[in-house]
């Protein structure tokens, strides 16, 4: 994958979960990355912060700004060849009081840089979607011909967003890509995630672990893996016009993935059913499982099923970052 080395590289989204180990990653292959965060006038760069004084950062220029402004896109874009489009408003929960947010930002803000892009005639366009398009599985494992449902707000947000992507390839030859990550976790993930939410509930002093549905079937990809595969899809030219699976094609429910961690970490707790953690019955999405063969047809590569021998990284990064996280809170 040395074809990054010189390469400007944009990707929005970047102080979140996964950008941040994009962008280190990109850094380390020898990109000049221009990372968008969002603004704020503390200047906090998110889960970037800790680049402002490494090494690798001299390749590093961060942008704060908004994708929801058209030119400041413009600018954004100026004389980057590949993009990885990863800002979006994600979760699920909040997606119920604020939808119209989701909609600017997932939907309007992704027009916003798909103009950028076909003006600065960029070289690649990676939209980073989300495996929630799909909502409950009609069947397993879920190719990519698998009809779309809009469950939330949220996914709703995230197939508008993806048909935007497609018509400016489809209008515009726009070289774009959608790619659909399945859930992701590791290290810098925050408590959104059910991962991090139940080892920080059992490596705290709290009594009991507080969960919502403990019956969803998720399928579980480790944080570089996805960046792996990012990559690689950036970097070939039959992913073009397409939208691709990213996941192991392994499911774990939420009631084993709390056995598994329990049994690592060796705490036994119980666990209390949250009601404001449940969410409404026919939002709820009972099954995601990745049928993955479309990614290894493509670039012959596919994710390992890395849960448990992965789960020790994330448990010491959560367990050493523990202050991070607020237990015996609920925030959506």
């Amino acid at each position: 994958m040395g074809y990054l080395e010189g390469k400007n590289i944009l990707v929005t989204g970047a102080g979140g979960f996964i950008g941040s180990h994009l962008v280190e990653e990109l850094l380390k292959q020898g990109a000049n990355v221009r990372a968008l965060v969002f603004y704020n006038s503390f200047n906090n760069w998110g889960l970037l912060e800790n680049f402002r004084n490494r090494n690798l950062s001299h390749n590093l220029e961060v942008v704060p700004g908004d994708i929801r402004d058209p030119q400041f896109c413009m600018l954004l874009m100026k004389k980057q060849e590949i993009i990885f489009h990863l800002a979006a408003l994600i979760s699920i929960p909040y997606s119920y009081v604020a939808p119209t947010s989701y909609f600017q930002t997932n939907v309007l803000g992704t027009i916003n840089l798909l103009e950028a892009a076909k003006y600065e005639k960029t070289g690649r366009f990676i939209h980073i979607s989300t495996s929630e398009v799909y909502g409950t599985a009609l069947y397993t494992p879920i190719d990519e011909k698998h009809p779309l449902q809009p469950q939330s707000p949220y996914s709703a947000s995230k197939i508008s967003g993806e048909n935007a992507v497609m018509s400016y390839y489809n209008a515009f030859d726009l070289p774009v890509s959608v790619v659909r990550p399945f859930n992701n976790f590791g290290p810098r993930q925050s408590a959104r995630g059910v991962i991090p939410t139940i080892i920080s509930q059992l490596i705290s002093d709290k009594k009991n672990v507080s969960l919502g549905s403990l019956e969803p079937v998720r399928d579980y990809i480790f944080v570089k893996d996805t960046v792996e595969g990012l990559i690689r899809i950036a970097g070939s030219d039959k992913t073009m016009g397409e939208t691709i699976n990213l996941g192991t094609g392994r499911g774990y429910s939420i009631r084993e993935i709390f056995k598994i961690i329990s049994q690592i970490t060796g705490k036994n707790k119980k666990i209390i059913q949250d009601p404001k953690r449940i969410r409404p019955i026919k939002s709820e999405v009972w099954k995601l499982i990745c049928d993955n063969r479309k990614l290894k047809k493509l670039i012959n590569w596919c994710p390992p099923a890395s849960l448990e021998n992965k789960l020790d990284t994330t448990i010491e990064w959560v367990a050493n970052n523990l202050d991070k996280f607020q237990p015996n809170i609920y925030n959506i």
